[in-house]
């Protein structure tokens, strides 16, 4: 992986669907050689194929964010890289913070900011010496306003938005710049069903009556989008929702 072009090496986490599977086709369509991170092995390696297969160049390789020991391995296959999406998290549950299950909580900051700050560490040294490197946290408007019902989700989001406007401050005049991407209402196949423990009835309700919900690859097209400007534009946070969500908790339905 070491022997590509640093500036145009990828790394992309949970890639196996959703936001991270779009992304990571759309940066190697933009030239970059994507590096695929996620636990399903299976997944991966199929986009990988993919991509490859479409002339464009992927490796997968599995991993779990949460794992120091792990990202501090994968991490010594890189030299430099020159893109870091943080993309991997995930919701669970939408209980009141009365009866909310403090495990679904501890996991959701497991993976929503220690699984960013432990690839960001990992991989920051690389980044810089690329001499032109980007992280890009995928945070949410859940990082930026709160809702009834999403109490550990919105703390972990908003961890990981300070997390990323920490590092900006923290690193500016390095070769780095910081973007953050928060999306609002995105239709996945996973994100609702995951949140729900698979009940597909109460994952449907979320987009119930809403014409357009935004899509993955809507999410990874603003990605690219900001990866791909110049070296000297930093996006520092762009908020994207769909035209009939006002807010978190103002959606136009048409029922």
């Amino acid at each position: 992986m070491a022997t590509a072009a640093p500036s145009r090496i990828a790394v992309v986490t949970g890639a196996s669907s959703g936001i991270g599977a779009a992304t990571a086709r759309q940066l190697a369509a933009a030239g970059y050689r994507v590096v695929l991170t996620a636990r399903r092995k299976d997944r991966i390696e199929a986009l990988a194929e993919e991509i490859n297969a479409a002339g464009h160049s992927a490796t997968a390789y599995a991993l779990d964010v949460t794992d120091r020991a792990a990202v501090d391995e994968f991490a010594t296959a890189f030299r430099t890289i020159g893109v870091l999406v943080n993309n991997a998290g995930g919701a669970l549950g939408a209980d009141p913070v009365a009866t909310g299950d403090p495990a679904d909580w501890r996991q959701m900051y497991e993976t929503n900011v220690i699984g960013t700050l432990n690839l960001t560490q990992a991989l920051l040294p690389k980044l810089v010496a690329s001499g032109d490197g980007t992280v890009v946290v995928v945070s949410s408007t859940a990082g930026h306003g709160t809702y009834e019902g999403g109490a550990g989700y919105v703390a972990a989001k908003h961890g990981a938005h300070v997390l990323a406007e920490t590092l900006r401050l923290e690193i500016v005049g390095q070769p780095v710049r910081v973007i953050e991407i928060a999306p609002g209402m995105v239709r996945t196949d996973e994100f609702a069903l995951t949140r729900f423990g698979g009940d597909a009835e109460k994952a449907a309700k979320v987009y119930e009556g809403v014409a357009e919900p935004l899509t993955a690859d809507d999410v990874a097209d603003t990605i690219t989008w900001a990866v791909t400007r110049p070296s000297h534009v930093n996006v520092d946070l762009l908020i994207l929702r769909p035209r009939a969500q006002a807010s978190n908790t103002k959606v136009h339905r048409e029922l």
